[in-house]
């Protein structure tokens, strides 16, 4: 039994030796860059996965609580838990505020030539000339359809999702939002209250600005600093609604207003439409690089049952959660850790290789890729496949066809 052990471990540590050398380029310590299809969670039950350990957090909590008795009065030094910016990440806010907007007005034109399909009882969303034949729904009736899509005609929503959240006008004095105040503060997207705690200035929505760390004394925070004019702490305040280099006009909430500037006018259409494309990725991979940077340093909460997200140290107290086990909690969220994912919903679908061809077989499912769907939708419209969705889209992976696929093992 022991010898069996060791044979199995030694070819376990050699084969991933060997994986690393093979996606690494050579460089056994190099991290693989590969990235399999995301996988849903098998049962709505299960509760999201810890994106920091559970050990790991008892370990900071211990920490804190130790340190907070050695010193109860204590100046925070480091930003943003002292109150302060982070200087490095307020162009990046702006540069992300930015982002989002070309993104959206990206995507109004290029919904207007590349066809968007979601499916009419479930969730599913498809970007090509006609929807795929998998057997993935869940929806109402699936049993009678044997688990078939019905599709019909989609739009901007449906390709990516910005949850909302509650604005926070001091997120260090007051963080959390009581069950009471759920209809007197508004609900903006996450990312928009993302960019504004991290230095972002729009005029409907202020927030407090400080110029001097706060005190935390036995773990509650103290502001000695005499209170501020909004006059005076008004800089670089963007308006309401707002010219980008996207042409797109945002609204009081973030969200984005038909403009009435078309596409351009051009003899070639495809070569206009590829340049948009190009731009819209760019600008998408703008918006997610600067949306980490900054959930590195601010704070980003989701429900660990429902796609609830909070930007803030600690969640709200609003007590509208309906996922599994809310009865135990009194329908309150289970706050945890949020991921980019979190923050911005891609929306995974099917890679479709062949615009002109047969639509996604049930039978060839586990040889297709997936890939989110501005990034389908850009590289549908001219853009190149970007390297970091390579082995996710499986490339490189050949496609068997209908009367071949017995054979493949």
């Amino acid at each position: 039994m022991l010898r069996r052990r060791i044979v199995c471990e030694y070819f376990h540590q050699n084969y991933q030796w060997t994986q690393r050398l093979l996606f690494s380029g050579g460089h056994p310590s190099g991290d693989p860059p590969y990235t399999d299809i995301p996988k849903p969670r098998r049962d709505k039950s299960e509760r999201k996965p810890y994106l920091t350990p559970m050990k790991e957090l008892i370990r900071r909590a211990k920490k804190e609580k130790e340190a907070r008795k050695a010193q109860p009065c204590r100046l925070l030094e480091r930003p943003p838990e002292n109150g302060l910016l982070v200087p490095e990440l307020v162009d990046v806010a702006h540069r992300v505020y930015l982002a989002r907007a070309s993104l959206l007005s990206g995507l109004n034109k290029l919904v207007q030539f590349v066809p968007v399909h979601r499916c009419r009882f479930c969730s599913e969303v498809h970007v090509g000339p006609v929807g795929h034949e998998i057997r993935t729904c869940t929806g109402p009736g699936s049993g009678s359809r044997s688990s078939m899509h019905v599709w019909r005609k989609g739009g901007v929503r449906d390709l990516v999702f910005f949850p909302r959240c509650f604005h926070l006008y001091d997120r260090v004095g007051k963080p959390r939002v009581v069950h009471d105040e759920r209809r007197s503060i508004p609900r903006i997207p996450a990312i928009l209250e993302l960019c504004i705690q991290a230095g972002l200035d729009l005029e409907k929505y202020p927030t407090k600005r400080r110029t001097k760390p706060v005190y935390s004394i036995e773990g509650r925070i103290v502001d000695f600093e005499q209170g501020i004019e909004n006059d005076e702490i008004r800089s670089n305040l963007h308006p309401e609604y707002i010219d980008t280099r996207g042409n797109v006009h945002l609204d009081a909430k973030g969200d984005e207003v038909r403009s009435n500037i078309e596409l351009e006018e051009s003899n070639d259409i495809m070569t206009c439409l590829r340049r948009l494309s190009i731009r819209t990725m760019d600008s998408w991979f703008e918006m997610i690089s600067g949306a980490k940077m900054m959930m590195t340093k601010y704070s980003v909460l989701t429900c660990g049952y429902c796609p609830e997200v909070q930007v803030s140290p600690k969640g709200h107290k609003v007590r509208m959660c309906k996922a599994t086990k809310h009865q135990a909690r009194d329908g309150q969220h289970a706050w945890q850790e949020a991921t980019i994912d979190d923050l911005v919903g891609p929306n995974y679908v099917w890679h479709v290789r062949q615009l002109n061809g047969p639509p996604l077989d049930n039978m060839t499912k586990r040889y297709s890729g997936k890939a989110p769907a501005v990034v389908e939708l850009c590289v549908q419209a001219g853009a190149s496949v970007p390297s970091e969705y390579w082995s996710m889209m499986r490339l490189d992976v050949v496609l068997p066809d209908r009367d071949e696929v017995d054979l493949v093992a």
